[in-house]
């Protein structure tokens, strides 16, 4: 019973150990074309995503679909939310220069009305 408790702080649990950096999420504002939204969307599930998969530092890639705004105002003509996480921005950076990424992120851009997205950069905390 000693040796099951002897990890347990005063308040009962265990600290889980912190991670040496904590991962980016890139946040991507995009107005995509209502024509080209089923070509977007294929393009995200079978082109993009695998290939972003395959990179170090990866650890997540959604593709949200706007469904309201709850509270204040959404970005005006925005529909979709492009969500990157990776375990470090040197890391993100290195994918973002890569043959791969210049070759599929297009299949995305190509179906937006316009290239003037925002681009957020968070920290994980």
């Amino acid at each position: 019973m000693l040796a099951a408790t002897a990890g347990l702080s005063e308040g009962g649990a265990q600290e889980p150990k912190k991670q040496e950096q904590n991962p980016v999420v890139l946040h991507v504002d995009l107005t995509v074309d209502p024509a080209k939204e089923q070509e977007m969307l294929h393009n995200f599930h079978n082109t993009f995503r695998p290939a972003a998969r395959k990179q170090p530092g990866y650890i997540d890639v959604k593709m949200c679909k706007l469904r309201a705004a709850l509270q204040g105002a959404a970005p005006s003509g925005v529909n979709y939310r492009f969500q990157l996480t990776y375990q470090n921005e040197e890391l993100r950076q290195k994918w973002v220069a890569s043959e791969t990424h210049q070759r599929v992120w297009p299949t995305i851009e190509n179906t937006l009305q316009s290239k003037n997205y925002t681009v957020l950069l968070f920290d994980s905390v």
